[in-house]
């Protein structure tokens, strides 16, 4: 793996769909009101440290500096006083994934239920911790420059990404080894003039992923795709120009979905937006999100919960090492290597699910089903969650978006009392606009199931008739 990460070169990043989610302005809302109402929709995070010692500025006064001080694009670096980390109780080998459901009965909403991240859940780990790591294994060695970039600076305009990827690999092995020391160990450099680590110790060099028995020399390593290796979440660096807005300079997108987010790099925040077609974003969103991202402070990482839904290939043609499409929405996308690939919902042809002919190898090319109104078997729709977590870097300034996918099977969640009921409510709450975008076409068809799943919970005693169903 360290030979795969010292050879790529210039890449095509991709920004996660996640990142146009309409919830970033219930971020700020929530986030600059006195308010810390808690929802099950949301999560938290912790924080990292500083850069390694070939790329360390000096620092500034200790974290009294506040973002709106600065000059657009002028961080100057702070040393910040890192919380006290709290090992986790148990080994991640042992947690099952966290089942959230961030969709509500009713009318939809902008807003989602969010709140400020604690510092001891910036990557969440769990059980699946090693089914995800092959798969990034293998889209890193197969498909790494694509899906990987660090971007130069930009003259004038903005800063490169290499420092603030290098500044996030030892912020992730710094908080990744305390809060799980069962799955990561750290060696640190041994001079004694190196104080760059958390609370004063030296930096790190190697870390050990135990589980799968892979050791990286940090300095040896491409950090960005590092990175992208240390947890099961992908990572987005936004870096502030001089003109006040924040740019994609790099990032590590290895399960995107449905979005070859290699369209996005280097583009400004309102850009990935717009071209992302992310409904009411330039009159409801855009003000906010931008005052957002321009005030955020070191100490209060924030987090919120997105959703979507895929329709998954048939068992009988799946790709084996993939067979819930959670690198890439083959069954809604069609080739992930298409030149001419959009969101589905731009480039619906027809509505038939399957073409013949095969490609890369497979025996049937299965074509683009954004908007496809054929009947769908439930059994084959995956509920995609993306945990979303934001953080400033103290030294580099940079904002971590970090993007943890969930995948659930809708039957599994048609099991869960009251959920079916709550989830028809939601799909068939949301307006046209949205509907389009979430490309409800493709699976509307799954509404009569989990209908009959909520009338039978509640005819079993299972669950109470709540919430208005349409």
């Amino acid at each position: 793996m360290a030979t795969v990460l010292n050879n790529l070169g210039h890449r095509d990043l991709l920004l996660a769909g996640a990142f146009a989610g309409l919830g970033l302005f219930a971020i700020y809302r929530r986030y600059n009101s006195s308010s810390s109402t808690s929802s099950s929709d949301s999560v938290k995070v912790s924080t990292g440290a500083e850069a390694p010692s070939s790329t360390k500025p000096a620092l500034a006064a200790r974290s009294s500096i506040s973002p709106q001080q600065h000059e657009p694009g002028e961080w100057k670096p702070v040393q910040f006083d890192y919380p006290t980390i709290v090992p986790s109780a148990d080994d991640p080998r042992n947690i099952r994934p966290v089942p959230y459901r961030p969709f509500k009965w009713g009318e939809y909403q902008v807003m989602m239920g969010l709140r400020t991240m604690p510092w001891d859940e910036w990557f969440e780990l769990d059980e699946q911790f090693e089914h995800y790591y092959r798969i990034r294994e293998n889209r890193l060695r197969t498909r790494g420059e694509r899906l990987v970039q660090v971007l130069p600076a930009t003259p004038g305009l903005v800063n490169g990404g290499h420092d603030a990827a290098a500044e996030l690999v030892q912020e992730m092995a710094e908080y990744l080894s305390r809060r799980y020391p069962t799955m990561y160990t750290v060696k640190r450099n041994e001079s004694a003039s190196d104080s760059s680590g958390w609370y004063g110790l030296p930096s790190i060099k190697e870390i050990t992923i135990i589980p799968v028995g892979k050791t990286y020399k940090i300095d040896e390593e491409e950090p960005m795709a590092l990175a992208g290796m240390l947890a099961q979440d992908d990572i987005a660096i936004m870096i502030e120009g001089s003109d006040g807005q924040y740019y994609l300079q790099a990032g590590v997108v290895l399960i995107p979905g449905m979005w070859r987010l290699q369209d996005k790099i280097g583009m400004s925040m309102d850009d990935i937006h717009i071209s992302g077609t992310v409904p009411q974003y330039d009159s409801k969103l855009k003000f906010g999100m931008n005052r957002f991202f321009t005030r955020m402070p070191l100490d209060k990482p924030v987090t919120r919960a997105n959703y979507s839904f895929q329709v998954v290939a048939p068992p009988d043609i799946a790709d084996p090492s993939d067979p819930n499409e959670l690198s890439w929405a083959k069954t809604m996308k069609g080739d992930e290597e298409d030149e001419d690939n959009k969101p589905g919902y731009l480039n619906a042809k027809d509505d038939a699910p399957y073409e013949s002919g095969g490609g890369n190898g497979n025996p049937a090319v299965i074509s683009d089903l954004a908007n496809s109104t054929s009947a769908v078997n439930p059994s084959l729709v995956r509920m995609r969650v993306e945990r979303e977590t934001l953080r400033r870097l103290p030294r580099t300034g940079a904002i971590i978006f970090a993007i943890r996918t969930y995948q659930t099977p809708l039957v599994d969640l048609a099991s869960e009392p009251e959920i079916p009921g709550r989830l028809a409510s939601a799909i068939r709450s949301w307006p046209e606009d949205v509907a389009v975008y979430k490309a409800r076409a493709a699976y509307e068809s799954v509404l009569g199931y989990l209908d009959k799943q909520y009338a039978a919970q509640v005819a079993a005693g299972l669950t109470s008739p709540l919430g208005a169903k349409e």
